[in-house]
């Protein structure tokens, strides 16, 4: 919600999903070693290949990484990993839905 209309941001995420979004930027960078800062991560772009650039290996590291920082279990055998990485901002909403930290 905008504190001056009461209404929500105009991207439509709150808050919560904006900071998470943020904070998971960071941890991309910091896991990764990336070389660009997490406000240039655009939410809607691809981890994987195109956008961010990120193989499959960066994604066992990423995997790994929110698994122990957020306290719940993030598997290679997963069917829905392909939707769960497919950017920033469903990988947000998993661990959203999923953090137990």
């Amino acid at each position: 919600m905008s504190p001056s209309t009461g209404s929500p941001p105009a991207d439509g995420l709150s808050r919560d999903a904006a900071a998470l979004e943020g904070e998971l930027a960071g941890v991309i960078v910091q896991a990764l070693n990336l070389e660009v800062a997490p406000a240039q991560i655009d939410a809607a772009a691809p981890l994987y290949g195109e956008g961010l650039g990120l193989d499959s290996i960066d994604i066992l590291e990423l995997a790994l990484e929110v698994s122990q920082r957020y306290g719940f279990q993030l598997r290679a055998d997963d069917e829905n990993n392909q939707q769960i990485f497919r950017s920033l901002r469903t990988l947000a909403a998993h661990v959203a839905q999923h953090r137990t930290r």
